[in-house]
């Protein structure tokens, strides 16, 4: 029987980020992934460039049913830290968006510098390796799988959430949280395009493709960022962030015109009574858009002055409470993270150890702890695994 201090099952980010950890405190570390290869989420991610952190992340930015759960792992690893690990490798990234950083290549350059560092702090990765089942006996814990039994004094958990199955992603982590009596919160996909109604997606057909600058609102949180036509709904950064908190047959509020007021578009008349509100409109938003809102309001070309008060404002209702006939998301297999996880009411913020199961850890996505859009859960996938990495 093959025996190691820690074993670390998922080879992804907070895995990662905990074998190499372990295994520079001294540590024997083994790496378990199903997957060909290691980091599979890690290279599709961020069109392929890894949005791999966010300088202002902090508590605020993640949503949990035990909000506080977060603070202490987000404290002792910071974006600077990680940005201090990728800069004494040489990395190159840019700030897309204030915050946001992005390898400037490749997300190939990240994953190289993680498996350095598993590599020099000499913990072991094996692939293509099924796990079949846990026991725990004593102070030890034995996994069995498709290449024989492996023992342990300490198992972690990063199996990450059930977001996009393709990369290989299943509920096993889960299962095991189940198994020694956890309770799993609800799941579901977020940080995830959305699917319209019928009639809405014969429409927006002819706008797949193109972007304007909404607000999107849902139970009082609101994102002002692009949003995206495509040709089964929504998508962009506003709509993927308000996937955090709407849920299918909830209200969602969209403005499309989120820097115009009613004043402002009253004025029009006053300030270029010749020019139409066509015309006004085409300077803000994309022309095919216009030209589908100019089938419900067929005086659009007419000269501003022309127009009445009541005509304006039905226009600009229309326009900052548009209705995209939200129909649900996409689901799983787009999703960037997955909502609810493992009760981290049942797990030491501080080790990250299982409060149910002596030697047993959760780090990363498995864990009821979800970021909004822009780097932020690749950053609790390094301090969650950092922090863990300390213990076990």
């Amino acid at each position: 029987m093959d025996k190691q201090d820690v074993i670390i099952i998922g080879a992804g980010a907070s895995g990662l980020m905990c074998a190499a950890t372990a295994a520079y405190r001294g540590r024997k570390v083994l790496v378990l992934d199903h997957a060909n290869k290691a980091g599979k989420k890690i290279l599709m991610s961020g069109g392929g460039r890894c949005n791999f952190t966010n300088m202002d992340a902090a508590p605020k930015h993640f949503l949990s049913d035990n909000p506080h759960f977060c603070i202490s792992a987000l404290r002792r690893y910071t974006p600077q830290d990680f940005v201090d690990l990728v800069d004494r490798h040489g990395l190159d990234y840019v700030e897309k968006a204030p915050g946001q950083l992005f390898c400037e290549h490749s997300a190939k350059d990240l994953l190289a510098i993680l498996m350095t560092e598993v590599e020099w702090s000499g913990a072991d990765i094996k692939l293509n390796i099924k796990v079949v089942k846990i026991d725990y006996q004593d102070d030890m814990t034995l996994v069995t799988t498709n290449q024989g039994v492996f023992a342990c004094d300490s198992l972690v958990v990063a199996t990450g959430g059930l977001s996009i199955p393709t990369m290989g992603a299943t509920g096993f982590g889960y299962d095991m949280a189940k198994q020694v009596g956890h309770e799993v919160l609800p799941t579901r996909a977020s940080l995830v395009p959305i699917t319209v109604q019928p009639e809405r997606k014969e429409q927006f057909a002819a706008l797949s493709g193109i972007a304007c600058d909404i607000t999107a609102t849902s139970k009082g949180v609101s994102f002002q960022e692009p949003m995206l036509f495509t040709h089964r709904g929504v998508s962009g950064p506003a709509i993927l962030q308000i996937t955090n908190f709407w849920q299918p047959g909830e209200s969602l509020g969209i403005n499309l015109i989120p820097n115009l007021t009613l004043e402002s578009l009253m004025a029009l008349r006053q300030e270029a009574p010749k020019k139409s509100f066509e015309g006004y409109l085409s300077s803000l938003l994309p022309k095919r858009l216009v030209e589908l809102v100019k089938v419900r309001f067929d005086w659009l070309d007419q000269r501003s002055a022309q127009t009445s008060n009541e005509q304006i404002e039905q226009l600009f209702q229309y326009l900052s409470h548009y209705d995209i006939a939200p129909n649900g998301t996409e689901g799983y297999r787009t999703a960037e993270v997955t909502l609810g996880g493992v009760n981290t009411k049942e797990i030491s913020s501080k080790t990250f150890e299982s409060q149910k199961q002596k030697g047993l850890y959760f780090i990363g996505e498995v864990l009821d702890v979800t970021g909004w859009l822009g780097g932020y859960n690749f950053q609790w996938a390094w301090a969650s695994g950092f922090a863990a990495g300390q213990y076990v």
